[in-house]
């Protein structure tokens, strides 16, 4: 992983957890090559377990050399009521989620008191 090729190292992204695609916008230039052609995707593989547990991980590489920017990880489970998001990368940044899987919240009903 190269923190030469973006402009923040792991930027904090919230809530906004990315399965697939690259946070263009924290490119810099590949680091190797200095070229700023679209990022592509390489060695994307999904493992999911008897859990329903699933962890996408993929490569972001400069389109011109193939230089590695930064690994990917996206991971996503149920725990109880709720549906857990996270992703981790240096280009796209880092960010959790949860969401409850039933039609009224019950953690956001308790925030309104």
């Amino acid at each position: 992983m190269c923190v030469g090729c973006v402009k923040v190292k792991c930027p904090d992204r919230g809530s906004v957890c990315l399965e697939n695609g690259s946070y263009l916008f924290n490119f810099q230039e590949c680091a190797s090559c200095h070229s700023r052609q679209v990022i592509k995707i390489l060695n994307k593989h999904t493992d999911t377990d008897e859990d329903g547990e699933e962890t996408v991980m993929y490569h972001h590489v400069c389109a011109v050399c193939e230089h590695l920017i930064a690994e990917h990880q996206y991971e996503f489970r149920i725990d109880g009521e709720y549906q857990e998001y996270s992703m981790v990368c240096i280009l796209c940044g880092s960010a959790q989620d949860t969401r409850s899987i039933l039609p009224d919240d019950p953690g956001k009903q308790m925030h309104l008191f």
